[in-house]
């Protein structure tokens, strides 16, 4: 599973997610060029690298990939989890999803975690 993080989701998260799965594939939308980026540029991006997007924007993320999906526009899915949830349930959360599905899953698909 393919996946990107939101430049506000918790960098702690994606440390413990490396440390106890190292061949995750997970980048940062920092680590692409994309800092600065707005929702809809991000969700473009995801799209076009088939990744599902990691974020705790509960505000304006998910309206975006609804108003995207609506006009026609893909998405491989996201994770939205509330940034008051603990870091190692959030990781165990994650990893469930990642382990016990495939990406193709949650195409079109926003999930708020835990299920």
């Amino acid at each position: 599973m393919r996946l990107l993080a939101d430049e506000n989701f918790n960098g702690d998260i994606v440390r413990g997610f490396l440390l106890r799965r190292s061949t995750l594939d997970l980048v940062r939308v920092q680590d692409v060029g994309l800092s600065g980026t707005d929702d809809s540029g991000i969700l473009e991006w995801a799209a076009e690298d088939e990744r599902i997007l990691l974020t705790h924007d509960r505000a304006t993320m998910p309206k975006h990939a609804y108003e995207r999906m609506i006009a026609g526009g893909a998405m491989a899915g996201m994770f939205v989890l509330d940034d008051q949830f603990p870091t190692g349930a959030a990781i165990d959360a994650i990893l469930l999803v990642v382990d016990a599905s495939d990406p193709s899953e949650w195409s079109g698909i926003v999930a708020y975690l835990p299920l």
